[in-house]
C-alpha cells in the first residue's frame, strides 16, 4: 500500500540483507552499487556546448567552477528501480557510508531521485543490530560541507589530469596520465631508484667473538666495538657515496684477519670490563587505522593494499569489524570494556592494566571515521568462533584486527636488558698489547603482558649491524673483572647497501608521513600507478619503468609544484578545511586554476610551458658514449662510436627485459653495448635454394625464409644501357614474400630445429571441412595461443601447442558443436556469485587471455594486477563490473581506408568535377 513504507539506500549489495533485517518491517532496503552518476566526458557534451568553456573539463571554470554530472553508464536501471521504489515510501533514508565520499554520494541520490517526502542521513560504523537500530534513531541531515569537500576534489583532479596528462601524451607516450596524489606516488618510488643509482657500495670488515664463562656454560656471541680505544666502523658510519663519515677505524681484510689470528692465541687476556643491567618495558601498538591496516596485512599475511582494502570492505558489509576507513586509533568505551574482558578471560587479569589505554591519532579531518578499525559488537567474537563462517583470507585478515585490538588494551612486556663490554687484550706478536673490545646484549622478558595475543611486525631495515632488538636473548650472569673464556673468532666482509626499494607497506607509510593522499585512497594510488605501467611488482619490491622517469622528469622541470610532496599535502589540509566549513569550495577552486598572490595556478602554468623536448625528457646519459632512449617500444640503448664521422646514425641496442633501473649501470651498459650481436641461425636449405633461419625479433623469436638472391636479367641490363629512350617497361611483378611464423611459447631460439620450423612455416593447417557446411577448418597458432577457424568462427584449442598439429576432423567439429560462451566455459569458472544487481545475470571469475576477469555475461571487468583473486568477493566482483560500466565501451580505432579505395575516392571526385 502507498505511503506505508521507508526506503533505505546503501551502498553496497552486500548490505542490503543484513540491515533489512535488523530494521525489520516497514523499511525497504535497497544498493546504489556506489556513485550512481559522475562528471560527463566533454566528449559527450551537446555539439552547442563542446566549445565553449565546458568542452574540456566538463566543468564551467568561467562560472564558479559549475560541473555538469551525467548518471553513468550502467547505473540506468538501478536509478529506474529506485526511484520505482521511492513511489511507495513515505521516507527517504540515505545510508551511504560515513566517509566523505559516502556523503557525495548520498547527495547524488537526493538530487536525481529529486523525492517529495522527507530525506534523512543514517549513518553507522558497524553493521550490528545494536549499531543499525541506534543510527536508525539518530538520523541527520546532509552535511553539505563534505559534500563541498568531495566535489571539489573531484573538480581538482578533473583539472589536474585533463590540463597536465595532454601534456605526457605528447612529450612521453600516448595513453600515460597525471593526477594529484599519483604523480607525487610515481615520484617518490622514482626518487628512491635515483638514490639507488647514484648509491655506491662502501665495504668494511668487523670481528665477531664467542666467549663463555666456563666449560660448563654456553657461548654468547659479541662483536668488535673499539679497537685500541677508537670505535671501528659499521655499516651506519658510510654514506651513499660510500664515504666514511665521522671519526672511527676502518678494517680492512688484510688487518680484519690479522686482527681474527691474534685474538685465537691462547695467550689472549680476556675480561669483562663492563656490566649494564636496565629495565625493559614495550608499549602494545594502537588500534588498526586504514593505514596501519595496509601495512602490517603487507609485513604479515603478503597482502597487496587493494587486497587488504577489498577483505576488510568484505568483513565490514558482513558484520564482522567496523567501518575500515579511518584515521582514528581511538576505540570506543564498548569496544575497550570488550577488549580488556576477552583479554582478562584469555590471558589472565594480570595481563589487562588498571586503567583503560586510549589512543589519540594525528588527523582531525571531518571524512574519516571515529573509531579504529575492530571486531564489531559489544562482545567481540574469537578467531575461533568465526574460523567456519570465513574464507581463508577473510578468516586471516580478520584474526590479525582481533589480535591488534585486545593486544591494545593488555599491560605492557616487561623485562631486562642487559649489555656488557668484553676487553680481549692480545699478547705477542705484531699486534701485542693491541686492545679489542667487544659488546654483547640482551632481553630477557619477564612479563609478556600483551605479547601473549601480538607482536607488530617491522619493515626492512638497512645497514641494522645486527643490533639486537627486543628479542628474548640471554646472557650468562657476569661480573665486571670475570675473566673468560675465547670459543672462537670469526672475520667478516660486509659491503654496506643501498637504500631498500619501496614496499606496499612502506610506500603507504611514506604517503602517510608526507600527508599526500588518504588513507582510503593509498590501495586505489599504488594499484593505479601498476596499472598505468610505472611501476612494476618484483616480490614485494615496487620497482620503477624507464617511463616513470621521463613522466617524473617532465613534470619536475614544468610542473614542479604538483608533484611537490608539501604542496600535495597541503591540497589536502586544503580539502580538510572545505570539509569543516572553514573554506568554500568554488573559491578555492578559482585560487587553484587561475592562481593568487602566492600561487601562479594551474592554468598560468600549461600556459606557459614553453617549447619541451621531447628527445631531453626521455634520455638518460649513461655514459659519454652511451644514452638511455625512452622509445615508443621501450627503452634501449643509443650507442656513438667517437671514431665514426658524424654521418654515421648511433647503434641501437637492446635492453634485457627485466633488468630494473638501478642494475644498468655504466658497466652494465658497456657489457650490453659491447657483446656481439646474435647472429640469425640458419636450420636448414629447402630444394629451392632458400634458407629457413630463426631470428630474436622486437616482438619476439620467430622463423623466416630468406630468398635467393638473383642476378638482373640480360635485357634489362641492355635496355639500361641503350641511350635511346625506349616506352615504359610493364610494371615488374611484386616480389614473393617470405613465409614467417612466431615460435610457440615453450620453444627456444637456441633449440628449435629445422623440421620444427618448417612444421610452423606450414600454419595454419587443413583440419578438414564441415561436412554440413562446407567451411574448410584450420588448426593455426595467433597471439594469444593455438586456436580452430571455421569461417568467422573460432575455438581455442583446449591443449594448445599440443593440439595443433594432431587434432583430427572429428576433435574439431565436437569442439564447433560446444557453445563457445556459456555452457562449455561454466565449468571453468575460478568463482561463482549470486546474480548481479544491474544485469541480474549471475556474476563469475574467469581466467582469460589478459588475467582473471570478472563476467555477468555481458560486461567483462579485469581483475587489476596486484589483487588476490581469492580476495574478490560478491561486494567487489559488482564494484569492479560497475566501474567498467561506467567507463563505456573501449574507443575502436577509426579504419583505415587502403590506398586503392583512396585513389577511387579521389578519382570519383575529379571526374564529377570535371562534369560540372
Amino acid at each position: 500500500m502507498p505511503g506505508t513504507k521507508k526506503l533505505v539506500i546503501v551502498e553496497s549489495p552486500t548490505k542490503v540483507k543484513s540491515i533489512a533485517q535488523y530494521l525489520g518491517d516497514g523499511y525497504t532496503v535497497m544498493a546504489s552499487v556506489g556513485h550512481i552518476r559522475d562528471l560527463i566526458e566533454p566528449k559527450d557534451l551537446p555539439a552547442d556546448q563542446k566549445k565553449g568553456p565546458l568542452g574540456k573539463f566538463g566543468v564551467d571554470v568561467d562560472n564558479g567552477f559549475k560541473p555538469i554530472y551525467v548518471v553513468s553508464d550502467g547505473k540506468t536501471k538501478v536509478v529506474s528501480d529506485l526511484k520505482r521504489e521511492l513511489k511507495n515510501a513515505d521516507e527517504l533514508i540515505l545510508a551511504t557510508d560515513e566517509d566523505r565520499e559516502g556523503e557525495a554520494i548520498a547527495w547524488h541520490l537526493r538530487e536525481v531521485l529529486n523525492p517529495k517526502v522527507p530525506v534523512k542521513r543514517m549513518v553507522f560504523h558497524e553493521i550490528t543490530r545494536e549499531a543499525i537500530e541506534a543510527a536508525r534513531d539518530h538520523t541527520r541531515d546532509l552535511n553539505m560541507e563534505l559534500v563541498d569537500a568531495q566535489e571539489t576534489r573531484r573538480v581538482l583532479d578533473r583539472l589536474y589530469g585533463y590540463e597536465v596528462s595532454p601534456v605526457l601524451w605528447r612529450k612521453v607516450a600516448p595513453g600515460l596520465s597525471a593526477g594529484r596524489v599519483q604523480s607525487p606516488a610515481t615520484r617518490l618510488v622514482v626518487d628512491r631508484e635515483r638514490e639507488r643509482l647514484a648509491f655506491v657500495a662502501a665495504s668494511y670488515w668487523d670481528l665477531t667473538a664467542q666467549f663463555t664463562p666456563g666449560e660448563d656454560t654456553a657461548p654468547f656471541e659479541a662483536r668488535l666495538q673499539r679497537l685500541d680505544g677508537t670505535r671501528v666502523a659499521q655499516g651506519r658510519d658510510y654514506d651513499d657515496s660510500g664515504k666514511l663519515t665521522g671519526v672511527a677505524r676502518q678494517l680492512d681484510e688484510a688487518s680484519a684477519l690479522a686482527l681474527a689470528d691474534a685474538l685465537r692465541a691462547d695467550a689472549t687476556v680476556v675480561t669483562v670490563s663492563k656490566v649494564e643491567s636496565k629495565p625493559y618495558s614495550r608499549r602494545p601498538a594502537a588500534p588498526f587505522t586504514t593505514s596501519t591496516l595496509q601495512q602490517e596485512a603487507a609485513r604479515k599475511l603478503r597482502f597487496s593494499a587493494r587486497q587488504t582494502m577489498s577483505v576488510a570492505q568484505s568483513l565490514y558489509e558482513n558484520g564482522y569489524i567496523t567501518y575500515m576507513r579511518t584515521d582514528s586509533p581511538s576505540l570506543s568505551q564498548q569496544a575497550t570494556k570488550a577488549a580488556r574482558s576477552q583479554a582478562a578471560a584469555l590471558y589472565g587479569a594480570d595481563t589487562v592494566p588498571e586503567k583503560p589505554r586510549h589512543y589519540t591519532g594525528k588527523s582531525k579531518n571531518a571524512q574519516e571515521a571515529h573509531e579504529a578499525i575492530r571486531p564489531s559488537g559489544e562482545t567481540f567474537r574469537t578467531p575461533d568462533e568465526v574460523r567456519k563462517s570465513l574464507s581463508q583470507n577473510d578468516f586471516r585478515l580478520y584474526d590479525l584486527i582481533w589480535k591488534r585490538t585486545v593486544a591494545s588494551q593488555m599491560a605492557d612486556a616487561k623485562g631486562s636488558t642487559a649489555s656488557v663490554a668484553i676487553e680481549a687484550k692480545v699478547v705477542g706478536g705484531e699486534l701485542d698489547g693491541t686492545v679489542a673490545e667487544f659488546t654483547a646484549s640482551g632481553t630477557v622478558i619477564t612479563f609478556r603482558g600483551f605479547l601473549h595475543a601480538y607482536e607488530e611486525g617491522r619493515d626492512e631495515e638497512r645497514n641494522s649491524d645486527g643490533a639486537a632488538g627486543a628479542a628474548e636473548e640471554k646472557l650468562p650472569p657476569l661480573t665486571v673483572g670475570q675473566a673468560l673464556e675465547n670459543a672462537g673468532v670469526e672475520a667478516k666482509g660486509h659491503e654496506t647497501t643501498p637504500p631498500p626499494r619501496y614496499t606496499e607497506a612502506s610506500l603507504v607509510k611514506a604517503l602517510e608521513e608526507l600527508g599526500v593522499g588518504r588513507p582510503s585512497t593509498y590501495a586505489q594510488i599504488i594499484s593505479t600507478i601498476i596499472d598505468r605501467g610505472y611501476v612494476t611488482l618484483r616480490g614485494q619490491a615496487l620497482v620503477p619503468n624507464w617511463i616513470a622517469f621521463s613522466v617524473v622528469r617532465l613534470l619536475e622541470d614544468h610542473f614542479g609544484d604538483l608533484v611537490e610532496y608539501d604542496f600535495t599535502a597541503d591540497l589536502e589540509n586544503d580539502l580538510d578545511s572545505i570539509a569543516n566549513g572553514a573554506d568554500e569550495g568554488r573559491e578555492w577552486l578559482k585560487g587553484f586554476y587561475f592562481g593568487t598572490e602566492a600561487h601562479k595556478g594551474l592554468r598560468g602554468v600549461v600556459d606557459n610551458l614553453g617549447e619541451i623536448d621531447a628527445r631531453e625528457i626521455n634520455s638518460v646519459r649513461i655514459d659519454d658514449e652511451i644514452t638511455l632512449r625512452i622509445g615508443k617500444y621501450g627503452p634501449y640503448l643509443e650507442v656513438t662510436d667517437p671514431a665514426a664521422g658524424p654521418d654515421v646514425a648511433p647503434r641501437r641496442v637492446n635492453i634485457p627485459e627485466g633488468l630494473a633501473p638501478d642494475e644498468l649501470t655504466p658497466a652494465k651498459a658497456r657489457e650490453l653495448a659491447e657483446a656481439p650481436e646474435q647472429a640469425d641461425r640458419v636450420l636448414g636449405t629447402l630444394e629451392d635454394g632458400k634458407e629457413i633461419v630463426v631470428k630474436d625479433g622486437r616482438y619476439g623469436p620467430y622463423v623466416t625464409e630468406v630468398l635467393p638472391e638473383e642476378a638482373p636479367a640480360e635485357d634489362t641490363v641492355a635496355e639500361a644501357s641503350d641511350a635511346k629512350p625506349k616506352k615504359r617497361a610493364a610494371k615488374k611483378p611484386a616480389a614473393p614474400k617470405p613465409r614467417t611464423a612466431s615460435l610457440f611459447k615453450s620453444m627456444s631460439v637456441d633449440t628449435v630445429d629445422f623440421e620444427t620450423a618448417l612444421k610452423l612455416l606450414s600454419l595454419p593447417r587443413t583440419v578438414g571441412a564441415d561436412p554440413e557446411s562446407g567451411d574448410e577448418i584450420l588448426a593455426a597458432n595467433g597471439r594469444y595461443g593455438a586456436y580452430l577457424k571455421k569461417g568467422t568462427d573460432t575455438r581455442s584449442l583446449p591443449n594448445g601447442e599440443d593440439q595443433i598439429f594432431e587434432i583430427t576432423l572429428p576433435e574439431a567439429l565436437e569442439l564447433f558443436a560446444q557453445p563457445k560462451y556459456g555452457a562449455r566455459r561454466a565449468s571453468s569458472a575460478l568463482k561463482e556469485f549470486e546474480a548481479d544487481p544491474v544485469s541480474g545475470k549471475p556474476i563469475r571469475v574467469r581466467d582469460g587471455r589478459f588475467g582473471p576477469y570478472v563476467t555477468d555475461g555481458e560486461t567483462n571487468a579485469t581483475i587489476p594486477r596486484g589483487e588476490d583473486v581469492e580476495a574478490v568477493d560478491f561486494a567487489r566482483a559488482v564494484q569492479l563490473l560497475a566501474d567498467k560500466r561506467a567507463k563505456g565501451p573501449a574507443k575502436k580505432p577509426a579504419a583505415r581506408r587502403s590506398s586503392s579505395t583512396t585513389a577511387a575516392k579521389k578519382t570519383t571526385t575529379t571526374r564529377s568535377r570535371a562534369k560540372k
